[in-house]
């Protein structure tokens, strides 16, 4: 089974320093939470799915689709809920409320997709070595990297131990889903006992090792920018730019909106 998101190929995308990758996400969350108005998010959401074709990143956008139609579904109906507009469409749909559903829904789904696109085109050494490049603390930057590192052990126990269960007879397919749910929850035991003992028994390593006796530290990996680097980093902060001039002449708002 297949837990981790990296794609080990080579495109233009894998290419760009981690730096710039991080960038680019935290620049596309930046752009999107600007605007209510569906119309000004689609231009930048046609940047984030170029970026996640060019990545040949879609397989792990295929791996999240029942979340992602399940996020759509209750987002679009959660914000409906919650806010209101002065042209009445049916139930409690108006056509402001419905218009601020999809923009927000839209935030949320570009956003995993963002996300998706940076931890499929760069490798957990160079995601937390950007991060510390670009100013994070190293005790920060190496605790972020044991949590990434984390989840995939974790799915892979869950995997193993539901797997070791199913060869004993247990069925953990039939039946509702609040059965089947109520069928996992035993399972969950043992990974976390087994996620205790590895957490101690690495708490240990890192003490023998002397971890955090320096400050100064050199790194294995080295990352240096290139000319494509430089060319994507001022496009980016271009649009960027963009939106929030956009903004801020008080373009991409639904007039008429009410936000409870």
């Amino acid at each position: 089974m297949n837990i981790d998101f990296y794609i080990d190929i080579d495109t233009v995308i894998h290419r760009l320093d981690g730096r710039i990758k991080i960038l680019l996400f935290l620049f596309s969350f930046l752009a999107l939470v600007l605007f209510e108005d569906p119309l000004f998010i689609l231009p930048i959401a046609l940047l984030i799915l170029l970026q996640n074709t060019l990545a040949h990143a879609w397989v792990n956008i295929w791996r999240i689709r029942f979340l992602l139609l399940i996020l759509t579904i209750s987002s679009v109906i959660m914000w409906n809920v919650f806010a209101s507009g002065e042209t009445h469409l049916f139930w409690f749909v108006d056509l402001e409320s419905l218009q601020y559903s999809l923009a927000r829904t839209m935030l949320i789904l570009l956003m995993i997709i963002s996300g998706m696109n940076l931890l499929s085109t760069t490798r957990n050494e160079e995601l937390v070595l950007g991060m510390i490049k670009l100013g994070l603390p190293y005790r920060v930057g190496f605790a972020i990297s044991t949590s990434l590192r984390m989840v995939p052990t974790i799915s892979s126990s869950i995997y193993t131990i539901s797997q070791a269960q199913r060869s004993r007879g247990l069925d953990l397919e039939s039946g509702s889903i609040l059965e089947r749910i109520r069928k996992y929850i035993p399972l969950l035991i043992p990974v976390f006992i087994s996620t205790i003992r590895g957490t101690n028994v690495f708490g240990m390593a890192l003490e023998s090792k002397g971890f955090g006796a320096r400050d100064d530290r050199t790194f294995y990996l080295n990352m240096e920018m290139a000319r494509r680097d430089f060319i994507t980093l001022a496009f980016s902060i271009s649009v960027v730019v963009f939106c929030l001039y956009i903004n801020f002449l008080d373009y991409g708002n639904i007039a008429g909106l009410t936000k409870f």
